[in-house]
């Protein structure tokens, strides 16, 4: 589905996608409070796209690799960077996006490749219908269709982190098994935080005369 923004707005990161597909609440902390800290995950995180944060390119039997190439859409109204777009003689644009971990499924993942892929078709015109995850830790790529669905799911998740930051309202915590790995858990209290909104909700509806 083709859907225009407005230029005026300020360009969302692709990371942000990530973040929000992770979690609502780690993207308005990070991308509204300028919050970030630090873990194993992230840091494990940061080793892989060491391997690719270095501008530049060069040439694999016939195929022009670029490494961490910008991105951006000002009909979405996005920007970022590719880890590696590969290049094919035949035409073909390949964006691959690095994580660590073993290879699995994640759609936090995927909506960034999609974004990226996007973004390449419409800086140079061309189709873009498949990109791949690098997992490092198990040396081996994911590929993944870029498909309607995503790509819509890719536009939805952009509107929804705009909407966050022009009404600069951060998003409730949603404690469940994902704040175990995240780095912003200290920062974020989602145990707490949960514990009081579950009291608030009970409280209302106990004194609710309609209840």
């Amino acid at each position: 589905m083709r859907r225009d923004v407005n230029a005026a707005a300020d360009p969302v990161p692709l990371s942000a996608l990530q973040h929000w597909a992770y979690c609502p609440r780690q993207c308005g902390l990070i991308h509204l409070e300028q919050a970030f800290e630090d873990n194993i995950h992230t840091a494990r995180g940061n080793a892989v796209h060491r391997l690719v944060d270095a501008p530049g390119y060069e040439i694999k039997a016939g195929v022009k690799v670029e490494r961490s190439l910008p991105l951006w859409s000002d009909r979405l109204g996005l920007i970022g960077k590719a880890d590696l777009v590969e290049f094919h003689p035949d035409g073909t644009v390949f964006p691959v996006e690095f994580k660590h971990g073993r290879k699995r499924q994640k759609t936090h993942d995927d909506i960034q490749l999609a974004a990226q892929a996007m973004c390449l078709e419409d800086m140079l015109g061309r189709s873009v219908p498949y990109g791949a995850i690098y997992h490092a830790s198990s040396h081996r790529r994911r590929e993944v269709a870029i498909t309607p669905a995503l790509r819509e799911l890719v536009i939805e998740t952009a509107e929804a982190i705009r909407a966050m930051l022009s009404a600069v309202v951060l998003p409730p915590p949603m404690f469940d098994a994902r704040c175990r790995e995240c780095s912003l858990k200290d920062i974020c209290q989602p145990e707490a935080l949960t514990a009081m909104r579950i009291q608030y909700e009970l409280r209302a509806h106990l004194f609710d005369p309609e209840g």
